[in-house]
């Protein structure tokens, strides 16, 4: 793994931190391509269930290089987009851990992630329009909805930031952390994320995730399609009799 990029793996999380602080963790050509190697061993190994993108240094990203694209590198992967994530987030739950600032391309890939932990310091903006830049890597599909329209626009065009207990009000953050605490609260979460049934976890995270393009009339069909094959697995079966047993169960992805 690049050093870039630096990565653990225990207790059924997969801790992805973007370890550049002296660029402010900005995403570079090497990075993007630890971030996806990271992300596949994600998707890969079966004694994970949940993953945390975070950054080193007290920032969480400061976007593109914009260094390194002036010389025509790109921070992007074809298929897997910005960072190697923004176009194609894993099928497991991501979380991000946010200090400090995440700006342009590093509020992309907050964006990109299922949930998002901030400490109250923290900043998310999209400040392209104020380059000259588009931020075409998924912050204006997503932003409008995570966020009201009308706050939605205004991060957008006039480039300013918001704050992170802002962002929580209008609900882009799902939990609060004060300062330095943000990976310690990500990591509470993806543990009680991790406890549950990977099958299940997978499923409810894809029919959440992909229902707002479902019409009313295929809804339930869809959501049977994807919920019946873990209805009838051993861990469905495991989580009932441990309930009945009045145990923890023993998960084993079947």
């Amino acid at each position: 793994m690049s050093n870039e990029v630096l990565t653990e793996y225990s207790d059924g999380i997969a801790l992805i931190t973007i370890n550049r602080p002296r660029a402010k963790n900005a995403v570079n050509a090497a990075t993007a391509a630890a971030i996806a190697a990271a992300v596949d061993t994600l998707e890969e190994r079966s004694d994970l269930a949940v993953g945390i993108i975070t950054g080193a240094g007290g920032t969480f990203c400061a976007g593109m290089d914009l260094k390194e694209f002036t010389r025509g590198e790109s921070a992007s992967i074809p298929g897997r987009g910005f960072g190697g994530l923004t176009e194609s987030p894993p099928s497991k739950p991501l979380i991000a851990a946010i200090e400090g600032w995440a700006l342009a391309g590093g509020c992309e890939l907050a964006l990109s992630a299922d949930l998002v932990v901030a400490a109250r310091t923290a900043r998310f903006g999209l400040p392209e329009v104020k380059r000259g830049l588009v931020a075409m890597a998924g912050g204006l599909l997503r932003l409008p909805k995570a966020l009201p329209y009308p706050v939605a626009m205004r991060i957008a065009l006039t480039g300013d930031p918001i704050t992170a207990e802002e962002a929580q009000r209008f609900g882009l953050v799902s939990v609060l952390s004060e300062e330095g605490g943000a990976l310690a609260a990500a990591k509470e979460l993806a543990a009680t994320i991790a406890a549950n049934g990977p099958l299940a976890v997978r499923a409810t995270k894809r029919i959440v995730s992909e229902s707002a393009r479902w019409t009313d009339a295929d809804a339930f069909e869809t959501q049977r399609a994807i919920a019946q094959p873990v209805m009838q697995s051993a861990d469905a079966r495991e989580g009932a009799l441990a309930f009945a047993e009045k145990r923890a169960p023993a998960w084993r992805g079947e």
